[in-house]
């Protein structure tokens, strides 16, 4: 069964709804890796990551009978996932370390083509080295394709903040890019 199987999903969330513990068990196990991934693009580590992936399913245990089965559970269980992320930032954001201002750096060409040309891997891990704030709303604009005022609104900063730690965290990644493997720099002028 996946994500996806709707009769055999739906009678679990309802087991799961009634308080059956079994299938509360099945439908973690279930979730579990699709939740995981989408933690690793706002955490900074996979032990940071599982952590926001309980503190989710906290979310996803208590708030199942919030659950539309007409809809996609799957897309469910991610609005809950990168909201319980945002959660987690808000929450450790001062205790995370201060990290030098870029912007005296000039943004320089496009990392886009550079981007294409890495596994899907590799990147995750240049993502999990920016800077928490640089990270959330890369990750949020980038992957998740949130608009710079609907990630204002959602860290509680303002719009330029927004669209400025973007900027950053693209230079970041290509600086990042470029420490690992320095031929980019000569293939793409990069």
């Amino acid at each position: 069964m996946n994500l996806h199987e709707s009769k055999e999903l739906k009678a679990l969330v309802l087991k799961c709804r009634k308080g059956e513990r079994k299938a509360q068990e099945k439908l973690f196990q279930l979730t579990f890796p699709y939740a995981l991934s989408i933690c690793l693009r706002y955490t900074a580590n996979s032990a940071e990551a599982r952590e926001v992936v309980n503190d989710g399913f906290l979310k996803v245990f208590t708030q199942l009978d919030k659950y539309n089965p007409q809809l996609s559970f799957a897309g469910w269980v991610r609005k809950l996932m990168i909201n319980t992320a945002i959660d987690h930032y808000r929450k450790n954001k001062r205790f995370y370390d201060r990290h030098p201002d870029l912007s005296h750096v000039k943004e320089e060409p496009q990392i886009e083509e550079v981007l294409d040309k890495i596994g899907a891997e590799e990147l995750l891990e240049l993502i999990q080295q920016l800077p928490p704030a640089y990270r959330m709303v890369f990750t949020l604009y980038a992957v998740e394709e949130y608009n710079h005022r609907e990630i204002a609104e959602k860290l509680g900063i303002s719009e330029g903040t927004s669209k400025s730690n973007y900027s950053k965290a693209r230079l970041k990644l290509k600086q990042l890019l470029l420490s690992v493997n320095p031929s980019l720099d000569e293939q793409y002028g990069a």
